[in-house]
């Protein structure tokens, strides 16, 4: 055989060798391995990162499926590495998920990433118009969770029923009441899931400003509706409950909520009409609009009905509020309460439109500056302010361009309106009313730390009876406003009167009673018969030096012999 032909064969032999031996494991290299420190990481929606050790005996290899997870570095060697993995945030409803794979040679490992879903809160409408009669309303919602609905107002009512589902679209419904006030109003439902909140403002439109006039059920002029006025009493110290700095409650004062039993019981004793003092500043939403709360609002037409169910008359009025206008008959203020005084009347005067002849508004209370004589600045504005009144609700329309109107002299004395008091210019004849309150002689009708507690002839010349306001001082002061108002055919209202009860005498208590009695027989009777309408002044308290005559939690008369002596006056 050839040299050549051996050679060849050689090297058949030898690479068939190698082959083999290249097949065969060396026995020295270890088996491969790879660990990871976890196989799974739940990643909140905001993102972040997590680091991974690796313990491989190879050279590694990582990598994501997804592009928002990723892995730094992406190889290595060496016995333990530290991959960081890394998460973009999500801002979707749902989780998503991913893996991220390591490769050591034939040795795969997978970490399992799963991401949780933002927290999604989204409404269909940022902003709802609803007309001024009310409605429904609704508003769709998508969420990735239970969510919480909040800070509704008074006036708009959440309707829907059932449970909220996670993660599914869900329709909300509302109810919005008629918009009573000539004001628009706005109010704002906040929807809350976890750390979102949305919120929806609400818009509803006011009243018409101004409507046609309608004289339906307002037949009566003043003079005439002054003769169904018979004998009047006083809700005091409820409606009016005020302190400075303001705060308002109508039980701030120490009388119970006002019940509809309680007016039943003042119309069983005998009394047709009541006047209503009220404040209204403490519940303004805003000083720049001056809206009145729909809820005050509410509550006094609520006690207004109380009256009108029972065939009674009311007169309602601006009360000492504060003292934001009674105390300021100043030109220095002027500006700022008439801007007021004009826009609260407005809402009041459109709130109570529709009622017939039996509510009557009354501009003011006692607007005084002090208790001394009036000076020129003093009467002047005040006479603007009851001029400001009658505009205001005149401008209303409706009923009110045929309502009658009470104004009120300085400090409602009788003295400054025979003097000085202006009636306003009224659009309408005949529809005006003007009211002074009577408590003479003080140091008998109110001074608590007065000894004059006698009063009348019967007392006369005694060191515990005054020595003035006696029966012919009565007569005289109404005889002042018969002459110069009721004849002229303007009614006078005696809008207060009233003397305290000084039960806690230890001498001469039965000779108290006596003369307080013929007090409160002879005033009302001489009102009556000088066509003043008297109403009486009850605070509400019935104890010592209180001119209460009914308990106003148990809605009875106490003081029989008191509302006797008023109701008898009266023919």
């Amino acid at each position: 055989m050839e040299k050549t032909h051996y050679y060849w064969m050689f090297l058949l032999v030898a690479a068939l060798v190698a082959a083999h031996l290249s097949c065969v494991k060396d026995p020295l290299e270890p088996e491969p391995t790879l660990a990871l420190s976890i196989d799974e990481w739940t990643a909140t929606n905001d993102g972040g990162t997590k680091e991974v050790r690796i313990t491989a005996n190879r050279a590694w290899t990582a990598s994501s499926a997804e592009s928002w997870c990723a892995v730094s570095p992406a190889s290595g060697s060496g016995s333990v590495s530290v991959i960081t993995i890394t998460v973009t945030p999500h801002t979707a409803a749902g989780a998503r998920s991913t893996t991220v794979s390591v490769v050591a040679g034939s040795l795969v490992r997978e970490i399992t990433i799963v991401q949780e879903g933002a927290d999604v809160l989204d409404i269909s409408d940022s902003e709802v118009d609803v007309d001024v009669a009310g409605g429904d309303f609704t508003l769709t919602v998508s969420a990735s969770g239970a969510y919480e609905v909040s800070a509704l107002p008074t006036w708009i009512e959440r309707t829907t029923t059932g449970t909220v589902q996670p993660g599914q679209e869900r329709v909300e419904t509302f109810r919005v009441g008629t918009n009573g006030n000539v004001l628009a109003r706005e109010g704002t439902v906040v929807f809350v899931l976890a750390g979102i909140t949305q919120k929806v403002t609400i818009r509803q439109a006011g009243q018409p400003a101004v409507q046609d006039a309608d004289k339906a059920g307002m037949d009566r002029d003043a003079p005439a509706l002054a003769g169904q006025l018979r004998i009047g009493w006083n809700l005091g110290n409820a409606l009016e409950a005020a302190s400075s700095p303001f705060v308002a409650g109508e039980t701030l004062w120490g009388n119970p909520r006002t019940t509809q039993v309680l007016i039943n019981a003042v119309k069983g004793a005998g009394f047709n009409a009541v006047r209503i003092p009220c404040a209204w500043s403490g519940y303004m939403e805003d000083q720049e609009t001056f809206r009145v709360s729909d809820s005050w609002l509410a509550r006094v037409k609520e006690v207004v009905d109380y009256c009108v169910a029972n065939d009674m008359y009311v007169i309602l009025n601006t009360h000492w509020d504060g003292g934001w206008l009674e105390e300021h008959p100043l030109y220095a203020h002027q500006e700022a309460v008439t801007a007021k005084f004009s826009a609260l009347w407005q809402q009041i005067a459109v709130y109570f439109r529709d009622y017939d002849e039996h509510l009557l508004f009354a501009g003011t209370n006692e607007v005084h500056a002090d208790y001394g004589t009036p000076t020129a600045e003093h009467l002047a504005v005040q006479n603007a302010y009851n001029q400001t009144f009658v505009n205001a609700v005149r401008a209303t329309g409706g009923k009110n361009a045929w309502r009658n109107l009470v104004v009120q002299s300085y400090n409602t004395n009788i003295d400054h309106a025979v003097t000085h008091l202006k009636i306003p210019t009224d659009p309408v004849p005949n529809r005006m009313m003007v009211e002074v309150h009577y408590y003479d002689p003080y140091d008998f009708t109110l001074d608590d730390k007065s000894d004059k507690y006698l009063w009348g002839e019967a007392y006369a010349g005694q060191p515990n009876a005054s020595s003035w306001g006696q029966e012919e001082w009565v007569d005289q002061a109404f005889g002042k406003m018969k002459t110069h108002f009721v004849d002229r055919g303007i009614p006078v209202i005696l809008g207060e009167y009233a003397a305290m009860l000084r039960s806690g005498l230890a001498v001469g208590l039965a000779d108290h009673i006596a003369s307080r009695n013929h007090y409160l027989h002879y005033v009302t009777a001489a009102a009556y018969e000088n066509g003043v309408v008297p109403f009486y002044w009850d605070n509400g308290h019935t104890g010592n030096l209180g001119s209460g005559l009914f308990d106003r939690a148990a809605a009875t008369p106490v003081h029989t012999d008191a509302i006797e002596a008023i109701i008898t006056a009266i023919p």
